[in-house]
């Protein structure tokens, strides 16, 4: 059954959805995206969705082309012509099309995507109950990865070689620190306190990231925001994954070396409840 998806201003089938060759996001990946968890018919965490995505458009000089709640009514218009219950709401924004130049123009018009995917039990995944397994590979991206572009390439390739070395995803290692997942903020846990990296330019600043530390902080967690090394890691009590679509997710492997007894370990668990909990409850 065809989705209904929305191409700048039109509700549209989506094997009627186009976009121009000479669009900047196709021929320079000169575009921002945020994608938008759905749990029974209702958006996690909207709000900062749209504060990141303002903060990308900025960074490459772009301008927001939708008010946040135009934003607001195309994601609930999707999820209602889409009958989404449980996935997710992708959405992306070029500079537009203009001929191919290297100089980006001024006063081209933004292209704006959105879809949907459906994800029935979104929040049972059941790799939640087992954990997952990751391997590290070197960290080759470009410097500004606090800005969500379109530049997927490599994310996409650590992927792959996850796959075929017999794990679910990769870490990434920058000077011998872990930066984060391959589409993921990566955490561990040493005596009950929870390890993640710093903010900076050279990691995505995560909207469940923010949730969660949160929400850990307010449980009487301990957290410290640091660098932390693969070895480290792999001497944890526990590792975990956040991002939008997976929340919290245990990492129970590194590079072949099991955390712990090889399963889920309780922080992990624990936060993964709350982040849904308290999610689902401020849902719109």
């Amino acid at each position: 059954m065809s989705r209904t998806v929305y191409v700048n201003g039109d509700y549209l089938p989506e094997e009627e959805a186009k976009v121009s060759v000479f669009d900047r996001g196709f021929l320079m990946a000169d575009g921002v995206y945020e994608v938008t968890s759905v749990l029974d018919g209702k958006l996690i965490d909207f709000d900062g969705h749209l504060k990141r995505l303002a903060r990308s458009l900025n960074e490459l000089e772009m301008k927001n082309p939708l008010s946040d709640d135009e934003w607001l009514t195309i994601h609930r218009e999707l999820v209602t012509r889409n009958d989404l219950v449980d996935g997710m709401i992708y959405l992306q924004v070029t500079r537009g099309a203009a001929d191919r130049d290297f100089l980006f123009p001024v006063d081209a018009e933004p292209t704006v995507v959105l879809f949907t995917q459906s994800k029935p039990g979104l929040a049972q995944n059941p790799a939640a109950k087992t954990g997952i397994k990751v391997i590290s590979i070197p960290d080759i991206r470009w410097g500004r990865r606090d800005i969500k572009t379109v530049q997927l390439l490599y994310p996409s390739m650590g992927k792959m070689m996850a796959k075929k070395a017999g794990a679910d995803d990769a870490w990434l290692v920058e000077d011998g620190k872990v930066t984060e997942g391959t589409s993921n903020n990566a955490y561990i846990v040493k005596g009950g306190k929870i390890i993640t990296r710093h903010l900076g330019n050279e990691i995505l600043h995560g909207i469940t990231r923010a949730a969660v530390l949160r929400f850990a902080r307010e449980a009487q967690m301990e957290v410290e925001e640091r660098a932390f090394t693969v070895e480290e890691a792999k001497e944890a009590d526990e590792a975990f994954i956040t991002s939008a679509s997976a929340f919290v997710m245990p990492v129970v492997g590194i590079d072949g070396v099991a955390l712990g007894d090889g399963t889920p370990g309780p922080v992990a668990t624990r936060l993964r409840e709350l982040y849904l909990d308290e999610m689902r409850k401020a849902a719109i």
